[in-house]
């Protein structure tokens, strides 16, 4: 693990030095960036998976309506059609997770790399590379501490914070939409059929994105500056992807990332 770390250390190193030129003292958060927009490509096609798995599961509505109605006072024998369908179809209901599942190995290198004062052994010189003024294995809580919400370092975190809080909006609103529609085109006799669990997750589905700021707010600034360009990414790839998705299909999808 130790040798492992020391390369990707080095890896990041080296895409600094590429940037230097252009970004100075900021390569290295840079370099972070570059980074976390390639594992999105990598993961892309996972994402164009999960979206197909979406207009699928968006075609099997008036199957799973009518599933609703035959099983709709044993949810365990609705739970289990619900399933049987899925696979006999070919579509996974978890395929929308995939995504998020795939980055989580990047997030946590990033977080070990700049959570460490020693790799391989040696001192970590990552640590005192900065974005700006806040150095990038710093957390927000040494930014408070170091001239306060509207100092240098925490200026940093206000502009992260901002974007954060920006995309978030963006996913609420775009979910409470979908949800409203989905709502609006569901059959009255249809309202107290859901799947079980359903009714709890779809109250809290709008407000999941927002749990991104306290993300931000207590990992290092290298691996917040992962989930930034990542929440970023995935709300402009969403509205690529779902833009031909029929509305309310892609609610569930509107969290994941």
């Amino acid at each position: 693990m130790s040798d492992f770390m020391s390369l990707f250390a080095d890896l990041v190193g080296s895409i600094a030095d590429l940037l230097d030129p252009v970004f100075h003292a900021s390569a290295t958060a840079a370099a972070i960036v570059l980074f976390t927009a390639c594992v999105r490509l990598l993961v892309h096609p996972l994402s164009r998976a999960s979206a197909r798995g979406q207009k699928a599961r968006a075609k099997l509505s008036p199957q799973i309506a009518e599933l609703r109605k035959k099983h709709s006072k044993n949810p365990e024998k609705l739970q289990k059609a619900v399933l049987e369908l899925h696979r006999a179809e070919k579509v996974s209901p978890l395929s929308g997770c995939l995504p998020s599942l795939f980055q989580l190995p990047a997030f946590f290198l990033l977080y070990h790399l700049f959570s460490n004062s020693s790799i391989g052994g040696e001192a970590n010189a990552l640590l005192g590379h900065k974005l700006f003024e806040a150095p990038l294995g710093g957390r927000w809580a040494d930014a408070l501490g170091d001239g306060g919400v509207f100092g240098a370092q925490g200026l940093v975190y206000l502009g992260l914070f901002a974007i954060v809080a920006a995309v978030a909006t963006f996913n609420f609103r775009r979910t409470k939409k979908q949800m409203a529609a989905t709502a609006a085109a569901t059959p009255a006799g249809d309202a107290g059929q859901q799947m079980p669990g359903m009714g709890a997750m779809t109250k809290v589905m709008p407000f999941m994105s927002f749990m991104t700021l306290f993300t931000v707010a207590f990992v290092p600034l290298a691996a917040a500056l992962y989930v930034v360009t990542s929440t970023t990414w995935s709300a402009v790839e969403r509205a690529v992807l779902y833009r031909d998705v029929p509305i309310g299909a892609g609610a569930l999808a509107a969290t994941a990332g």
